[in-house]
């Protein structure tokens, strides 16, 4: 037993030491350009940097992300399959019943960033320009963009719940159709990353109504938070780095060590700064775990609604 057990912790010493010696595809539910693919590819360059080794950004929009999150579930855990995802694609698509699975059926590797750079944004012919603007509206004479079942579906939910509004939700589509929809006119409000919709915001089209971060994002300049307008509204988005379930425990440590030290590379904040207004962040494994469970108890109360929709 004791030659058995210091095989076992030899092979694990040289899993990690010998990871990565090929091309590791990462997988994620989203379009290219937006800010889970941005922070995707990000990640990746500084991995090469780190590592010497390359990263395969793979995209497979659609289902909510089962798709995306099924390939990985359904992948050799080897090692050399990844889930680059957020809290919508491994939560919010368990809580509204897209997926029979959630985070408890991955290796969950870190939190490798925290989406604080999402925006409650009104188009500029809603004639909305703040939150009592909108509290003092008919009741479903707003019409709020969403992906149902998604995480801007549930983000609608809980505003509405602690802002005390009512809009009239509808299905909108990806974040790129949202601001198609906000500047023809055929919605109102959107959440959305505010690096998408700046210029739009500075060019007059769309005005910002507030952030829902517990504490304002300072790359976010003067937008308040919705804590601050005396809204009950706080939900930020953390990323996860997830392998394939039974993936070698080494192999996810050497992960959350290579992007431990990606994320205190100054280069590394300024170009999440640039890209979508997003100060840096990790979690690793433990904390990560602790977060997103976290996360999924307070979610879990919407279940019901976000089902409903479907």
């Amino acid at each position: 037993m004791t030659a058995l057990a210091a095989g076992l912790v030899s092979t694990a010493a040289v899993a990690q030491e010998d990871w990565p010696q090929r091309t590791i595809n990462v997988i994620i539910g989203a379009s290219p350009g937006g800010d889970t693919d941005f922070n995707a590819r990000t990640m990746a360059r500084y991995f090469e940097e780190v590592t010497g080794v390359g990263m395969v950004i793979t995209n497979m929009p659609g289902g909510g992300a089962t798709i995306a999150t099924s390939a990985v579930r359904q992948a050799e855990p080897d090692g050399y399959t990844m889930l680059f995802g957020h809290t919508g694609h491994l939560i919010v698509a368990e809580v509204s019943g897209l997926a029979d699975y959630g985070i408890a059926d991955f290796e969950i590797c870190c939190v490798p960033a925290i989406d604080q750079g999402a925006v409650l944004v009104a188009s500029a012919e809603s004639g909305l320009t703040s939150v009592k603007d909108l509290q003092a509206a008919e009741p479903g004479s707003v019409t709020f963009g969403t992906e149902f079942g998604g995480y801007s579906h549930l983000q609608g939910l809980i505003f509405q719940q602690g802002a005390g509004v009512e809009m009239n939700v509808v299905d909108t589509g990806s974040a790129a159709e949202k601001i198609a929809s906000l500047l023809g006119g055929r919605i109102d409000v959107a959440g959305i990353a505010y690096g998408a919709v700046q210029d739009y915001v500075e060019g007059g089209q769309m005005v910002v109504l507030g952030q829902p971060n517990d504490e304002p994002n300072p790359l976010l300049g003067d937008i308040p938070t919705f804590v601050e307008q005396d809204v009950d509204f706080v939900m930020n988005n953390p990323y996860i780095i997830a392998f394939p379930d039974g993936t070698d425990q080494a192999i996810v440590d050497k992960m959350g060590e290579v992007m431990k030290q990606i994320a205190e590379m100054p280069e590394y904040a300024e170009d999440l700064e640039e890209g979508f207004k997003q100060p840096v962040a990790f979690l690793p494994k433990e904390e990560a775990v602790e977060r997103l469970n976290a996360i999924r108890d307070t979610y879990m109360p919407y279940r019901d609604a976000l089902q409903a929709a479907r």
